[in-house]
């Protein structure tokens, strides 16, 4: 006997339906073209040699990143920031999102059975064997197997593929997202971490400022005691003691904060045993990116690709408004066996079937439809008004790192000679006021006038190799193929990859 052959015939008529339904109604897509310069601006061509360096975007992390201890912080930080954890949970939730609107393109199909018994009630005089009256009257027996579909649409107008295309422009969003956010967590990694380099360099400023003001006061109490100089020099050189003193514990509370920061960006405390550190602007494999062109940006940036993903599920979302318009088909079918003795089951006699189709077709609801499809378009509008911004955004932050490229490699030259001027000047300084031909208020402002030279270079110094890290993400470096995917937290199953 041929089991269940109803059944197998009415699914693969279905599925040839939805592989003969091929169209959908989403309209044609075409990428919006925000209004952008041709190239970037002038500040950014400089003619230097270091546009035979490769593109941002052609550079992994751990090839850009030389710095063998910031490479182990940002390693920390791809397998336990928090972020990122539930940026791969976003990502398994869209693609199970998809999974199930996918689904409804086939028939779900089922399976099961079930067996009644009912006893006859005498009060109602029923009798299961008329002419019969023993006292004991026999129980109602039925038995039944079988598998069917229910409620399944054939989707003649894409209205399913539609909503399916949706879902999954939202999966390929959502990883793009997640993308975005591993590339922030690592330039925010080695951002921190060159704060944190520059604060300890204004700390050990601190000390040795400290230090060498404490011997001068030394000094100067010395020679006051000699009756060589007077009490107002000795208070003015207590005064820039307790000035360092106060920059020392500033300095130490930057150094704890940029710690703290770490901390939480790599979600967990800072191993004892990470290789020791590099100094400060050498922590990457090139002092100057060449910014390219600005279809680098578009092609590379996870943030526009996402951008573009929403625009394209708005898309989609407007071929299943304008396929609500047309009749809808569904059909429900059922195969199996019934019989009311358990041995005459599986006969052939015992076989049942049976197919319902339906068609709905939509003829009066009030614009409902006009209005989900009006909603559709303007949600469109809007998603392509945010793709533009999102392109134009990213345009002026490559414009504005470029600019501050150009300028902090100017200022750090100026600040080198300004520092090497203010030591001379502290210097020689010092040489006349020892000489006795000038007065310590001099010396004094002499030495201000350094440490703040100095402080300033650090502070430069730091900005500059920040706004470094910070072309290399808006130019679309930080991610490779290679780069893991977020993963998530222990005893969670994996994103899927695809």
């Amino acid at each position: 006997m041929t089991v269940l052959p109803t059944i197998r015939r009415v699914a693969t008529a279905g599925m040839a339906a939805v592989l003969l339904a091929g169209c959908t109604m989403i309209p044609h897509y075409r990428r919006p073209t925000p209004p952008l310069a041709k190239a970037w601006p002038a500040y950014a061509n400089t003619g230097d040699p270091v546009q035979e360096n490769p593109l941002a975007a052609n550079l992994g992390w751990s090839e850009f990143f030389t710095d063998p201890r910031l490479k182990a912080l940002i390693a920390i930080a791809i397998r336990e920031n928090r972020d990122l954890r539930q940026a791969a949970a976003d990502i398994r939730r869209a693609q199970g999102q998809y999974d199930i609107q996918h689904a409804t393109l086939f028939p779900a199909i089922s399976g099961g059975g079930e067996a009644m018994y009912q006893g006859p009630s005498d009060a109602a005089g029923l009798s299961f064997a008329p002419g019969l009256d023993t006292g004991n009257p026999p129980m109602f027996k039925y038995y039944q197997m079988g598998i069917g579909v229910s409620s399944y649409e054939i989707d003649l107008f894409g209205r399913i593929r539609s909503m399916s295309r949706e879902a999954a422009e939202h999966a390929l969003m959502q990883r793009e997202n997640a993308r975005a956010m591993l590339i922030s967590i690592i330039s925010q990694v080695a951002s921190t971490y060159i704060s944190w380099l520059g604060d300890q360099a204004q700390l050990r400023l601190s000390d040795e400022t400290m230090a060498s003001q404490q011997q001068t006061l030394d000094m100067v109490k010395t020679r006051f005691a000699h009756g060589e100089t007077d009490e107002m020099n000795v208070r003015q050189t207590e005064t820039q003691v307790a000035q360092s003193g106060a920059f020392r514990d500033e300095s130490r509370r930057h150094v704890a904060q940029d710690e703290n920061m770490l901390t939480l960006l790599i979600g967990q405390p800072i191993p004892d045993n990470l290789p020791p550190a590099h100094p400060l602007g050498q922590q990457t494999i090139m002092q100057d990116l060449p910014p390219g062109l600005p279809a680098d940006v578009l092609e590379h940036r996870p943030d526009i690709m996402a951008a573009e993903h929403d625009l394209l599920a708005a898309n989609a979302d407007i071929g299943a408004a304008k396929a609500a318009f047309y009749p809808r088909i569904t059909l429900t079918a059922s195969d199996g066996i019934s019989s009311l003795q358990p041995h005459k089951l599986f006969t052939s006699a015992a076989t049942t079937w049976g197919v319902s189709p339906q068609l709905q077709v939509p003829l009066l609801n009030w614009g409902q439809n006009s209005g989900n499809l009006k909603a559709s378009r303007a949600m469109r509008a809007s998603k392509a008004a945010a793709y533009e911004k999102t392109v134009q955004s990213a345009f002026r932050e490559v414009a504005d790192a470029l600019a501050a490229r150009d300028t902090y490699r100017d200022e750090t030259g100026q600040m080198d000679r300004y520092v090497s001027t203010t030591g001379d000047a502290y210097r020689l300084a010092m040489l006349r006021y020892n000489a006795g031909t000038d007065s310590y208020l001099t010396s004094l402002v002499s030495q201000r006038n350094y440490l703040q030279a100095q402080q300033w270079q650090i502070s430069i110094a730091v900005s500059r190799y920040q706004n470094l890290v910070t072309l290399y993400r808006a130019l679309g470096g930080g991610w490779t193929e290679h780069t893991p995917v977020p993963q998530p937290a222990k005893g969670q199953k994996a994103a899927h990859k695809g």
